[in-house]
């Protein structure tokens, strides 16, 4: 009998446990932290052995096949030495694909991939396909592979996912865009992080398809230098693509295997250019796996964007309350701006990854009339912005934050929380960050 081992008790590890069990591996889950009370009765359940609050070496290099969780780092000792001893190393993704025949459509990128996975999903089901919706969103795919028999898949998988993929081969890939971000995990190499990336596609051949943003010049140049076997499919706000999807004023026109579709951005239900190019995926990824067109349209109109992304909160005293708390870059904190067209009193702040502030520079100048920093060290973001915008507050709690944007805000302007950083300071998760926030609000 092979031995899995899995690094991690989360949802992704828990997961991963349950699939092993059921393939007939003997498996051992080990977590460095505590193991929450939840999980605890799911492996106890399955009768699956495991540990928390240490890695017991003895057994963990016992293994046949390792299960590492994304949130633990390729540097760490231990799995170096597994590395060393020549025992495979992999993720949820990866160990889970094996198991199934399921068409699956994969989804990466720095920011927009949450929106363009559960509009994606949104699309198929809409179009009537068995679909299920996993990776880096909601359920585990390795438990989803163990309890159901999808016919597709619409994964969201970050970089740390695909650093553990060796024969993971998506029918579809999508790159929604690559910006600079989770450097501090590639030894801040902005190549290294690319090529994590661009590992969603290395095992696909001609009869698959990689759809990307054709404006986004890290991915094209990237492209230049290390082609792909797979079919290429651009989406441009800017070029007209003889195959793909490109933006004529404000018409979306798609062009792929014979099928063409037009779209007017009115229809779209979530704002923002950004949200333009998440439509051009999810529609031609949809297009790709034979949802009818009509579905597309149809179902194009009547989609709910992610929480924590761009989400409207409440309105008070003709202020407008935003969450963007699932921005936790440069990037996404750009597209939140430009998207927004009134005053915007900004809460920003949380661990840095590497930021470059400057990238935002005529944004702030434009459209920020207050700047609220929300964070254990400010010291960078007074230094970017100190002299650009004032006032600037710095605050230690989400309460704090809220009283103060209330008390600076006037009619008609927008209170928009997009951070720029991680939440691990002063909140669990970004999620975390995103609730207390609207929590706030309403004490308001």
């Amino acid at each position: 009998m092979q031995r899995l081992v899995v690094l991690g008790g989360g949802e992704s590890g828990v997961g991963t446990a349950i699939l092993g069990k059921q393939k007939g591996f003997e498996v051992f889950v080990s977590d460095k932290g505590e193991i929450k009370e939840e999980y605890k009765k799911v492996l106890e359940h399955f009768e699956i052995e495991w540990e928390e609050n240490q890695h017991t070496e003895a057994e963990v290099l016992k293994a046949d096949v390792v299960m590492k969780s994304p949130g633990i780092p390729d540097k760490v000792a231990l799995v170096k030495q597994l590395v060393n001893n020549g025992i495979p190393v992999i993720s949820e993704i990866e160990f889970a694909s094996k198991y199934t025949d399921a068409i699956i459509i994969g989804i990466t990128g720095s920011n927009g991939k949450t929106t363009t996975t559960m509009l994606a999903n949104h699309l198929l089901k809409e179009g009537g396909l068995h679909v299920g919706m996993a990776g880096n969103i909601g359920d585990s795919y390795a438990k989803m592979v163990a309890e159901n028999d999808f016919s597709h898949y619409v994964l969201e998988i970050s970089s740390f996912q695909l650093d553990g993929v060796l024969g993971f081969k998506p029918k579809v890939a999508i790159i929604t865009n690559i910006t600079p971000d989770h450097l501090d995990r590639y030894e801040y190499q902005f190549e290294n992080y690319i090529a994590s990336k661009f590992r969603i596609a290395m095992n696909q051949d001609e009869t698959d398809y990689l759809i990307y943003d054709a404006d986004d010049e890290v991915i094209v140049d990237w492209l230049k230098e290390h082609p792909v076997k797979s079919k290429l499919v651009p989406f441009s706000l800017k070029i007209e693509q003889a195959y793909g999807a490109w933006l004529d004023k404000n018409i979306i026109r798609i062009n792929i295997e014979h099928n063409t579709l037009k779209m007017s951005t009115d229809f779209l239900a979530l704002e923002g250019q950004h949200n333009v190019k998440n439509a051009m995926a999810a529609g031609l990824a949809s297009l790709l796996v034979n949802v009818r067109k009509e579905t597309i349209l149809q179902s194009i109109q009547n989609f709910q964007g992610a929480p924590h992304r761009l989400e409207k909160v409440l309105k008070i005293n003709h202020v407008e309350y935003i969450n963007d708390s699932k921005a936790t870059n440069i990037n996404a904190t750009y597209y939140a701006l430009e998207g927004i067209k009134k005053p915007i009193v900004w809460i920003v702040g949380g661990v840095d990854k590497g930021n470059d502030y400057s990238e935002l520079m005529p944004m702030v100048r434009e459209k920020v009339k207050a700047i609220i920093c929300l964070g254990v060290d400010n010291s960078k973001l007074i230094e970017a912005f100190g002299n650009v915008v004032e006032p600037l507050v710095e605050t230690f709690s989400m309460e704090e934050a809220i009283k103060v944007a209330y008390k600076i805000s006037e009619r008609g302007d927008t209170v928009l929380l997009s951070p720029a950083c991680a939440s691990f300071d002063l909140f669990e998760n970004y999620e975390d960050r995103g609730n207390q926030f609207k929590a706030a609000i309403k004490k308001l």
